[in-house]
């Protein structure tokens, strides 16, 4: 058993924490990663205040343990989502994607476990001072929404600055990734396109299918003239994407374009013209089962990379 300072933070079992992605992260993945030890996460996204309160209470029949929101800072509904996550009294809040100043205090009163999602040393500083109870510490492998420093030299350097405990996030899919985030001073690891390829995910199977058959290079980033680069597998809508950008065209011009192209891809399965958004881990990921057998191999087999490391030491 690997135990950590974030499974006492969270009541867990293991130090793995589901990322909490927009359309896919349903009550349905959630639940099933919190009955496998690990917490999971529903991503609060931009959806509709009624629809997470529905997601909430769907996960709360599947599942007597722990699990989280993940807030979207950057929705333009922000406020009514975080009032949902008071209202049903959430356990663990994570969020990302903006200053989660206004909502940290609300939070904390309510006794809730707060969790920011950082991309840099310096926002990591200041969410702890804001009272975060954790930090992930996310690179720029990661699918979905990024930053521009990756993995390996965000994570030491985030653990020496704070006293919280640090998940690592981004380019994690095994067993060799939980290990290597915990030699770099982690308390525990977040895993989204992992968990993307598990049988209680709700993304069309096309959305799967395309992970399985990604590569190291199949991912690009677009948005970078938007401020808010995004991570997602290279197909004719992200090139056109990209395209745009280099072209000059307007940020109102692509966000028009952009805007609903993640939830074509996740529920209609079309990976041609919607953003399949993944990780450069997506090359890792070989299979679909469920989630409660990705955890225990990626459990047991830490474990015997850890036994087989102290014969390394004479």
């Amino acid at each position: 058993m690997i135990r950590t300072p974030l499974c006492e933070l969270l009541g867990i079992d293991h130090p793995v924490i589901q990322g909490g992605m927009a359309w896919i992260a349903t009550a349905e993945l959630a639940s099933a990663v919190s009955e496998a030890g690990g917490l999971g996460v529903i991503g609060g996204g931009v959806a509709p205040a009624d629809q997470l309160r529905e997601e909430i209470r769907k996960a709360r029949e599947r599942t007597s343990r722990p699990f989280g929101v993940n807030l979207a800072l950057f929705a333009p509904n922000v406020a009514d989502l975080a009032q949902v996550c008071l209202d049903e009294e959430i356990r663990v809040v994570a969020t990302g994607g903006g200053n989660p100043a206004p909502y940290i205090p609300a939070f904390k009163e309510a006794g809730m476990v707060v969790i920011s999602v950082v991309a840099s040393v310096a926002l990591a500083k200041r969410v702890e001072r804001m009272g975060a109870d954790a930090i992930v510490a996310e690179g720029m492998e990661s699918g979905g929404h990024v930053g521009d420093v990756a993995t390996l030299p965000l994570v030491p350097q985030v653990v020496d600055a704070v006293k919280v405990p640090v998940v690592a996030a981004g380019g994690i899919a095994d067993a060799r990734g939980l290990v290597a985030a915990l030699s770099l001073g982690a308390a525990g690891i977040q895993m989204g396109t992992r968990f993307i390829c598990v049988d209680e995910c709700i993304a069309h199977d096309s959305y799967k299918g395309a992970i399985l058959k990604a590569g190291d290079r199949s991912t690009m980033t677009t948005g970078h003239s938007l401020g808010h680069p995004v991570r997602a597998l290279r197909n004719p809508m992200a090139r056109r994407f990209g395209d745009m950008e280099r072209e000059g065209i307007s940020p109102e011009e692509i966000l028009e374009f952009g805007t609903g192209k993640l939830r074509l891809a996740v529920q209609e399965g079309d990976t041609t013209e919607g953003s399949v958004m993944a990780g450069q881990i997506a090359g890792l990921v070989q299979d679909v089962r469920p989630a409660s057998q990705v955890m225990e191999e990626l459990i047991a087999e830490a474990e015997e990379i850890i036994a087989g490391l102290s014969g390394l030491v004479f």
